[in-house]
């Protein structure tokens, strides 16, 4: 039995990740680590819990005393907040699934000007992981230290790596025009994402600085193995959840949208959550789900091809992907606690 601790227990990406948990027949989760809920009942905080989890929320010294009774511990931090405890819990032998962005980017000078802090912890770079599951398994089945993807790159980056990898596009073409649930802000209070000013409209937000560029970036090159610069937009969907990701890119050679797809249902066929539909995805169709749905589409009159691909930013996006990544770490079937169908209506 995989033994877990969870520090940011109580944010968004958090609470998902312990839905998951609490039903996987191969983890119980030791403690729940919260910064603003310490001493309060984890159902107290969601109520959805009432009646199941009745655990009290710890503070990070308590969490920190407790990391030699756990196998892994999972981070959900904003940027800048991982450093210090994933040493920690490195060095007593601890494996670290952090869901931040502070061990994503391999260049700490990249990082450093992106997010505007100092990365403190350079040597631990070097050995970590990226852990988008389906193009980094073999690495990841052998890492101690997991830096799970942002959503927008978790999405764009599966749209476009097969057209990458087989060197269909030109890399100087690339735009990503993305748009978000509003539950990728997070859970803390902020007036962009009040009801009253999020609802009833949509908005282009991080124009040419969002922080998830280099991200995205750093592995669409190591796809296409040269330097790969996007234009990358996302926007603000008055939305819970989802992700969708629409990516346009000029074809070296005439193909046809039917040939495509069949490229990608090849490239992806041993993906269980990887689905290429004939259609257009819609966010709807991955809510609460671990699944991500693409769908190709070649315009032949301006010799583009677009594609199109949506995941539940929570779950594919961030809590399902770190437990899929976490089954592969510990010798466990990937769709362990994952096989999920989306929920509709």
């Amino acid at each position: 039995m995989v033994k877990a601790g969870i520090i940011g227990a109580t944010g968004y990406a958090g609470e998902q990740l312990i839905w998951f948990l609490y039903k996987h027949p191969e983890v119980n989760v030791e403690f729940y680590c919260s910064h603003n809920h310490a001493d309060i009942p984890y159902n107290e905080i969601y109520n959805n819990y009432y009646g199941f989890i009745e655990d009290i929320c710890v503070n990070m010294e308590t969490a920190i005393s407790k990391l030699s009774n756990i196998n892994i511990l999972f981070i959900a931090l904003p940027h800048g907040k991982a450093f210090e405890i994933t040493e920690k819990a490195l060095s007593l032998g601890v494996k670290v699934i952090d869901l931040g962005a502070d061990f994503r980017l391999k260049s700490k000078d990249v990082y450093e000007n992106w997010y505007g802090v100092k990365h403190e912890s350079e040597e631990l770079l070097e050995n970590a992981v990226y852990g988008l599951t389906e193009l980094n398994r073999e690495a990841i089945k052998k890492c101690n230290l997991l830096a799970n993807p942002g959503c927008y790159p978790t999405a764009t980056i599966l749209a476009l790596t097969p057209l990458l990898k087989n060197n269909l596009i030109d890399t100087n073409s690339i735009i990503v025009d993305a748009k978000s649930g509003v539950s990728g802000a997070g859970r803390a209070a902020s007036i962009g994402s009040l009801f009253t000013e999020c609802n009833e409209s949509i908005k282009a937000y991080g124009v040419g600085t969002h922080r998830h560029t280099p991200e995205i970036e750093q592995e669409l090159s190591k796809a296409s193995e040269e330097n790969v610069v996007i234009s990358f937009t996302p926007h603000l969907v008055p939305m819970n959840r989802g992700i969708l990701s629409t990516c346009y890119a000029s074809l070296k050679s005439d193909l046809t949208t039917e040939e495509l797809i069949a490229l990608y249902r090849d490239f992806y066929k041993d993906d269980y959550f990887i689905k290429i539909i004939n259609g257009l995805p819609e966010t709807r169709w991955v809510r609460g789900s671990n699944l991500c749905h693409i769908g190709i589409k070649v315009d032949k009159r301006t010799k583009r091809v677009i594609v199109i691909s949506a995941i539940d930013n929570l779950i594919k996006g961030a809590a399902g992907q770190a437990v899929q990544n976490m089954n592969l770490m510990f010798g466990l079937e990937e769709t362990t606690g994952l096989e999920i169908i989306a929920m509709a209506p």
